[in-house]
């Protein structure tokens, strides 16, 4: 077999079991509170990380000041729970004029 379709069929496998897992094991064994909590605030920090260097770092260096900008346009106006689409073409937009402008 093609080793493509050897690891695509084992992360297909892997990838059910671990969803089996779940509803097997529901009831029969318990999550400490404080795991719980860690577990949240894993994937809190896991998502904020994720939003940074997406947000900072373009081809592993700075992506300039315009994509920042814009993302917290964006963020500003999800915290005002603004619709959606209004943060997106916000966020668009400052990024876009501020490119424009000359500043990356």
């Amino acid at each position: 077999m093609n080793a493509v379709i050897t690891v695509t069929l084992a992360l297909a496998v892997g990838t059910y079991a671990f969803r089996l897992v779940g509803p097997v094991l529901h009831g029969r064994v318990t999550v400490p509170p404080r795991v719980q909590e860690l577990a949240s605030a894993s994937a809190v920090v896991l998502l904020v990380a994720l939003l940074a260097t997406g947000t900072l770092t373009e081809s592993g260096r700075f992506a300039g000041w315009a994509r920042p900008a814009g993302v917290l346009v964006g963020a500003a106006l999800a915290w005002r729970r603004a619709p959606f689409v209004a943060v997106v073409l916000a966020a668009a937009v400052t990024t876009a004029l501020l490119r424009l402008a000359g500043t990356d």
